[in-house]
């Protein structure tokens, strides 16, 4: 991928910068995995840049000597927003200015490595921000998308719909999201910020297909090896 993201419609590959990812902004997500309290505040963590994954492409768990890291690999689809220019302390209602575009993303997660380093009290880098976990769409411009206010989602898992949700049920929209993370770090061109997930995420095994789209407008397509 080469830390680009494409355009949909155009020949042009954008630059990513920094991967923010946004945890717990769907209630029912929270109680799937046996939350009760609401974040008063965004609840953000970070993805390498080696995690970026395109199109269309394959996904394996790592091996290290020669042994998988992980036997829980789960799917969380997400709204993802690429950011056009660089900003800080954005007021929420000047945050449409920094939307480049959108597109769809899957947050995958080895989900029995993220669940030993909470029970150890440990981060856990490793099961969100492994090679090639954070695979995207193309990106469609802001100006190219419907002017409803809501976006939506739509996930498949072999042909089977697992996630349907949209942006209104977010804890926290996206114009709270971008000017939390500009007064925190600051924001850059090319920054993605995966906006959380919502209810039904779950696990993939070898030759698990997967199939999202954002508002009918962009998908995403990606093989479990």
């Amino acid at each position: 991928m080469n830390n680009v993201v494409k355009i949909l419609n155009s020949d042009l590959r954008f630059p990513v910068n920094n991967i923010y990812c946004i945890g717990k902004n769907y209630s029912e997500h929270i109680k799937e995995l046996g939350g009760k309290e609401i974040p008063e505040l965004p609840v953000i963590f970070l993805k390498p840049n080696s995690s970026l994954n395109s199109n269309n492409s394959d996904i394996r768990i790592p091996v290290y000597k020669d042994n998988l890291i992980s036997n829980e690999l789960h799917y969380e689809t997400e709204i993802v927003i690429l950011i056009s220019k660089d900003g800080e302390n954005i007021p929420e209602e000047n945050s449409n200015e920094f939307i480049f575009g959108y597109g769809i993303g899957f947050d995958l997660t080895l989900r029995d490595v993220q669940s030993i380093a909470k029970t150890k009290g440990l981060p856990w880098a490793t099961a969100k921000g492994f090679k090639g976990s954070a695979p995207i769409s193309d990106i469609i411009k802001k100006e190219d998308f419907p002017a409803s206010k809501n976006l939506s989602i739509e996930m498949f898992k072999n042909g089977e719909l697992k996630q349907k949700a949209d942006s209104s049920e977010m804890i926290f929209s996206i114009e709270k999201i971008i000017s939390y993370i500009s007064c925190i770090f600051g924001l850059s061109k090319g920054d993605l910020i995966f906006t959380g997930t919502p209810s039904g995420v779950g696990q993939i095994n070898s030759n698990d297909f997967l199939s999202a789209n954002l508002s009918g407008k962009v998908s995403l397509n990606l093989k479990v090896k």
